[in-house]
C-alpha cells in the first residue's frame, strides 16, 4: 500500500463518482456479511499503518451529532451545566440534531488530541464506521467519508479489490 497519507485527497475527490457508484451498487447486493468482513480486515490492515492524532481531519471538517446522553457526560466531565456545554459549544443542524458549532470541533487541541476523549460523543467513538454492520448500506456516507478521512478512503479502495 502506498504511504497512507500521500495525496489521499486528492486521489479520493478524483475517484468520488467511481466510488459513489460502486457503493451504490454494492447497497443492491445480498453478499452484506461478505462486505462487512472484506470491510473489518481491510479496517485492520489500514489501521496497522494509521495514526488518527496525525491527521484529526474529521475533528477539522465535520461536526458529529451529539445525543443528550453525549451532553450530560460531556457537562459532567467540565464539571458545568447541560445547558451550558449547549450554548457554549453546541447548535442545531438542519434536521434538528445538536452538532459542534464550528469547526475544528472546539475540544481538538493543537496536538490533534481531543480534550474530551474519554466523555467525546458516541458519533466520535464510532467514526469511521469502517468497523460497524452493514457498510453497504450507507454508501452516501461513506463516499463523503473517502474525502474526509485517509483510512476511509484506503478502506475502500482495498474493498473495489476484492469486490469487482
Amino acid at each position: 500500500m502506498m504511504d497512507i497519507y500521500e495525496d489521499w485527497q486528492l486521489n479520493a475527490k478524483l475517484k468520488l463518482k467511481e466510488t459513489e457508484t460502486f457503493l451504490k451498487r454494492l447497497k443492491k447486493t445480498k453478499k452484506g456479511k461478505l462486505i462487512d468482513q472484506i470491510v473489518n480486515d481491510a479496517d485492520e490492515k489500514v489501521f496497522e499503518k494509521f495514526d488518527c492524532l496525525s491527521c484529526a481531519n474529521c475533528c477539522k471538517t465535520i461536526s458529529p451529532v451529539v445525543t443528550a446522553t453525549d451532553v450530560r457526560r460531556i457537562a459532567k466531565h467540565l464539571r458545568i451545566k447541560e445547558t451550558e456545554v449547549l450554548s457554549e459549544y453546541m447548535r442545531v443542524d438542519s434536521d434538528g440534531d445538536y452538532v459542534m458549532n464550528r469547526q475544528p470541533c472546539p475540544f481538538l487541541e493543537d496536538d490533534n488530541e481531543c480534550s474530551i476523549y474519554d466523555v467525546r460523543p458516541k458519533a466520535c467513538k464510532e467514526y469511521p464506521l469502517t468497523q460497524n454492520k452493514g457498510f453497504n448500506q450507507r454508501p452516501a456516507l461513506h463516499t463523503l467519508n473517502t474525502i474526509t478521512c485517509p483510512a476511509v478512503f484506503h478502506v475502500v479502495e482495498r474493498l473495489k479489490e476484492k469486490i469487482k
